[in-house]
């Protein structure tokens, strides 16, 4: 029994080592760019491991999809104990600038590389099976606490669409995290600090969206940002 534990971490290991390659090869270089080769090569492994794992290059991408975005809905989660949806969206928003600021592998190939390559216009049944899934899909429990917002009468008139009102909130908090990734070392700008510009963006973003925006931010402010960051403290 020891010996076959041991043989399972040791796959899981190199399953590991295989996806954390494979993660900033494909981020920094494109998918169509790289190889099952270049990626054998850059952990110094022969391709014919990586098939032990993965039965081709779009498998592997899948699979870095689906534990990365899996990770990022633990955001959603975790903000799910805060009875405020408004106050929600903002710990969801803070945490997941976090997540992608620790994260930058993970978060630039999620959100700044196109997959139209590796996944092409099907979902496969797995796929779709998480779509909507607020415990899955990350931009569906986003959605729903705006749907829940509205229903309360907690969003400011005119303010009916709300997937528009999502992808907004979506868009604001994604600018800060990109930028940060990209240009957070451009001598050319006078960057104020990354936790100004998360909070800033943030509250800005539900005063801008609430009936009442001066309930925002809340007295309890504190407590959300632990509970927004709480789990993107922790590698996927």
């Amino acid at each position: 029994m020891a010996s076959q534990d041991r043989r399972e971490r040791e796959r899981h290991a190199t399953r590991t080592k295989i996806m954390d390659a494979a993660r900033e090869l494909f981020a920094n270089h494109g998918f169509d760019n790289v190889s099952l080769r270049k990626i054998a090569e850059a952990i110094e492994y022969t391709p014919a491991a990586i098939y032990v794992h993965f039965a081709d290059k779009e498998a592997l991408f899948r699979e870095l999809a689906h534990e990365d975005f899996k990770a990022l809905a633990g955001i959603c989660l975790e903000a799910d104990q805060i009875t405020d949806p408004l106050a929600r969206i903002a710990a969801i928003g803070t945490g997941y600038i976090h997540f992608g600021l620790q994260h930058p592998n993970h978060y630039r190939l999620m959100f700044m590389t196109s997959k139209a390559a590796a996944l092409g216009d099907e979902l496969t049944c797995a796929e779709l099976a998480k779509k909507g899934d607020p415990a899955e899909d990350g931009y569906a429990y986003l959605h729903k606490c705006v749907v829940e917002a509205a229903a309360r009468g907690m969003l400011r008139d005119g303010l009916t669409d709300t997937h528009l009102v999502a992808q907004t909130m979506w868009a604001g908090v994604h600018g800060v995290t990109s930028l940060q990734i990209t240009l957070h070392d451009d001598p050319w700008i006078e960057w104020a600090t990354v936790a100004d510009r998360i909070d800033v963006m943030v509250w800005s973003l539900v005063r801008g969206v609430a009936r009442e925006p001066a309930n925002y931010p809340p007295a309890d402010l504190e407590r959300l940002r632990v509970a927004s960051a709480a789990h993107a403290e922790a590698k996927p």
